[in-house]
């Protein structure tokens, strides 16, 4: 459940529909999970999540695991927008941000528990999904039942999906009070993970950072990045930071693909991921392909899949290509209440340098302790 909920006073206002009048088609590097490289990405960076300690992998399984590593970071790099490296079988690593919170690579076996109670860890704080566990093989189950017989270190699953920055902004109010409440109950150092430790675990780190220990979001970046390579997802934050203190408000948007000829459209991205697709119906009247969607205020990138083959729109807004010439569509969803108040507090907190006011982290902390529990 997204506490989220508690605040929403969500409404559709009708956006007009884009127009278009022919696709022009660009080749485009798709992922397994059906990720297209963003065309406005940031440069490209090398991180190779390699360092920290030993590892407790089986070795005889090296070279499997080597393989899915390979194929797992390429997926990474293609959805996240930067060279992204994670080396499953040379075991778990990991990172101090603060002497309290660390963030690092996912536990692959008990014996990795023990390594965290030796430095002080007393929340081993989880965000993969069941799929991304299962992968590489890893048994969650055996893990929590350690953890839990050891007593002095509690072990939390607060599940965010892989390479999708709309679900990590959905997801971060909720989870960031998990968090937030195991802190406060455990006290001691703090141990976030995702898989690789390279984008979600970042993302939670900063937006904790952020809302409770009072940095402003560049400073966390920056200190995030002195201490750890990695690559986390800053609008996904900010957009979540506006969502909290300004009602998630939603609004209707319409795509439409004019093309009579083709017999089947589909869209990839906007709030469903790269590794979803939702098909457009065609209005016999209009002779076009439509798609209505509400969606949360805030950016989107998204592409068409005209007949199996990934396009996009001239006639709507494209972005920057990429270094790969990559082009996506994108369109930017506001508040058309003219009488809303919230427009000049999103619009401050989704800009390039946000902080908060004194009142608004109070409004934040109050949120994150209101927040109902999620079950694991």
């Amino acid at each position: 459940m997204n506490c989220l909920q508690y605040l929403s006073r969500s409404y559709a206002v009708q956006i007009h529909g884009f127009k278009c009048n022919q696709r022009k088609s660009l080749p485009c590097s798709v992922n397994m999970m059906g990720g297209i490289s963003s065309g406005d990405a940031p440069r490209s960076m090398a991180v190779k999540a390699t360092s920290g300690s030993t590892s407790s992998a089986k070795k005889n399984d090296s070279e499997s695991e080597g393989k899915k590593s390979e194929i797992y970071s390429h997926n990474m790099t293609e959805a996240m927008g930067a060279v992204l490296t994670y080396r499953h079988d040379l075991g778990m690593n990991y990172n101090f941000i603060r002497p309290d919170l660390i963030v690092g690579s996912c536990l692959q076996a008990p014996e990795d528990v023990d390594k965290l109670r030796k430095i002080g860890v007393k929340t081993i704080f989880c965000l993969q999904q069941d799929p991304d566990l299962e992968y590489f093989g890893v048994d969650i189950g055996a893990i929590q039942d350690y953890a839990k017989e050891c007593g002095d270190i509690e072990h939390i699953r607060a599940r965010i999906r892989d390479f999708d920055a709309f679900d990590l902004r959905m997801r971060l109010p909720a989870v960031v009070s998990n968090l937030y409440k195991a802190v406060n109950r455990n006290g001691g150092v703090t141990y976030i993970h995702c898989t690789a430790g390279l984008g979600r675990a970042p993302a939670v780190a900063m937006a904790y950072m952020f809302w409770v220990q009072g940095y402003k979001l560049s400073d966390a970046h920056t200190e995030l990045l002195s201490k750890r390579s990695c690559f986390p997802k800053l609008e996904a934050i900010k957009n979540a930071t506006a969502d909290i203190l300004t009602d998630l408000k939603k609004e209707v948007v319409t795509l439409t693909w004019p093309d009579k000829k083709c017999s089947a459209v589909e869209v990839s991205g906007l709030d469903i991921g790269w590794g979803q697709r939702m098909p457009l119906k065609f209005d016999e009247e209009q002779g076009s392909w439509t798609l209505k969607r509400e969606l949360p205020e805030g950016r989107y990138e998204y592409k068409y899949i005209v007949d199996g083959e990934w396009t996009y729109n001239e006639y709507e807004l494209v972005t920057t290509p990429n270094k790969d010439g990559h082009v996506n569509n994108f369109l930017t969803v506001v508040d058309s209440d003219p009488n809303s108040g919230y427009g000049a507090v999103r619009k401050r907190l989704t800009s390039d340098d946000p902080d908060l006011t004194k009142e608004e982290r109070v409004k934040i902390r109050q949120f994150l302790e209101s927040c109902p529990d999620e079950e694991e």
